[in-house]
């Protein structure tokens, strides 16, 4: 059973603590941290007055429950020759003509990607990419046989020429030798990006300005706060089944998405909590977050560099880089199965 109004985010490791774990210690009866703080209720829970955590800022928001049981504009086209032995493989961004013309030979006449070797042919001259040519059982131009037969001046040729990005048309400027090509576009910042929001139900994707606009029309139930320091608070921790709960969180002119998700795993169930940057790599290298868990004289932390949009949250999950406790120490913290983490977003100062 999936709810969807939805809760997960991201983190790439940069734990604050010693050796990058989490660590608990004492505080003092009266220390009390105040800060803003989201109520996020379910199945018909309103504000929790009981909680003795201070009134602030109210969002609403849903858990997805799992009950399976587990958890799951344009830029030009740009082409340099390469002018020594290994200048073909950095990117290039001075087009002339004659280049783009010499690139478009290459072009494959089904996908209109480029064809790059090893190139084949059919038996009157005309290619096509290694991708469509697997699923094809003639030529797409000519309709003769497509055969083994290598394009050997084709494949000379490609050597000099330097291929655009196959995302260009979505902003990418670069422009690469066919070798460094593949690598590039592997983790070319301007490629479709999937919806980050929990659960596979959402087969959303689209460029990464879209992505904000998307979780406002179609995933409205999810709560956005304002402010680098605010309360994420969790409610019906005890659950049965895979859970996640989301929450936005908004400052420094960007948006955050914050993650807490629960799997059932034998014999307990497993808590990760992390952040993810609504952006890029590069974006979320100048943020640092931190989660925090208070209550009852103790204190457990992390803190952690964002995830990207290119880095999504699930590996970071599968491999525990993030907020990671089990059942057990989410009682200690927790009100009435309710779990308050405060989240405190800061940025990096810039290096000299």
């Amino acid at each position: 059973m999936n709810l969807d109004a939805s809760t997960r985010a991201t983190n790439s490791a940069s734990s604050s603590l010693e050796d990058r774990s989490c660590h608990r210690s004492s505080l003092p009866a009266s220390e009390n941290v105040a800060r803003p703080m989201a109520i996020l209720p379910i199945h018909g829970i309103g504000l929790l007055s009981h909680l003795s955590l201070p009134p602030r800022e109210v969002g609403t928001t849903t858990p997805l429950v799992n009950t399976t049981g587990t958890s799951s504009n344009s830029a030009p086209l740009t082409f340099t020759m390469p002018t020594g032995s290994n200048s073909g493989i950095l990117p290039q961004a001075a087009p002339d003509a004659n280049a783009v013309d010499l690139a478009s030979l290459f072009e494959c006449p089904v996908c209109m990607d480029y064809a790059l070797p090893p190139i084949l042919q059919c038996q009157s001259g005309h290619i096509v990419c290694a991708s469509c040519r697997s699923k094809l059982s003639s030529c797409p131009t000519c309709r003769g046989n497509l055969d083994n037969i290598r394009n050997l001046a084709m494949e000379k040729l490609a050597a000099g020429v330097m291929f655009p990005c196959r995302y260009s048309t979505s902003g990418c400027p670069e422009t690469f030798h066919y070798t460094a090509k593949a690598e590039h576009e592997a983790v070319c910042e301007f490629r479709p990006y999937d919806c980050p929001c929990p659960g596979a139900s959402c087969k959303w994707m689209g460029e990464l300005d879209q992505v904000m606009p998307h979780l406002m029309h179609h995933h409205k139930s999810i709560t956005t706060l304002q402010g680098e320091d605010i309360v994420f608070l969790a409610t019906d921790i005890n659950l049965p089944g895979a859970v996640d709960w989301v929450m936005m969180q908004s400052c420094f002119g960007h948006s955050f998405m914050l993650v807490l998700e629960k799997q059932e795993r034998v014999p307990d169930q497993i808590f990760f909590a992390l952040v993810q940057l609504i952006g890029t790599r590069k974006q979320a290298e100048q943020f640092v977050y931190r989660l925090e868990l208070n209550g009852h004289r103790r204190r457990l932390t992390w803190e952690a560099c964002p995830r990207s949009m290119h880095d999504g949250v699930q590996s970071a999950i599968s491999s525990s880089d993030c907020l990671v406790f089990d059942s057990n120490i989410a009682q200690l913290f927790a009100d009435n199965g309710n779990l308050g983490i405060n989240v405190t977003i800061s940025q990096v100062p810039p290096q000299n």
